[in-house]
């Protein structure tokens, strides 16, 4: 990880076509502006560790569902 300080309104690049700005330090908050291509996808990695863990989640829902309960209901939609 590489790790760098910066002050409010300094930029650095990643690439040619990447740049991160801090717009705000201050309240134990750093507001970021990023400017990147449309199709560079930029989450919050918080967020997506929330929905993985959801998903694993449903899935372990998922593997304790009787199967046998759903084939008389799939038979009665014929």
């Amino acid at each position: 990880m590489l790790v760098i300080t910066r002050k409010n309104r300094e930029s650095i690049l990643i690439g040619e076509d990447i740049e991160i700005q801090i717009i705000e330090i201050g309240h134990g908050k750093v507001k970021i502006g990023i400017q990147a291509p449309k199709s560079c996808r930029i989450v919050r990695k918080e967020i997506l560790d929330q929905i993985e863990k959801s998903n694993q989640e449903a899935m372990l829902d998922i593997e304790e569902i009787d199967v046998s309960v759903l084939l008389p209901l799939s038979r009665q939609s014929k």
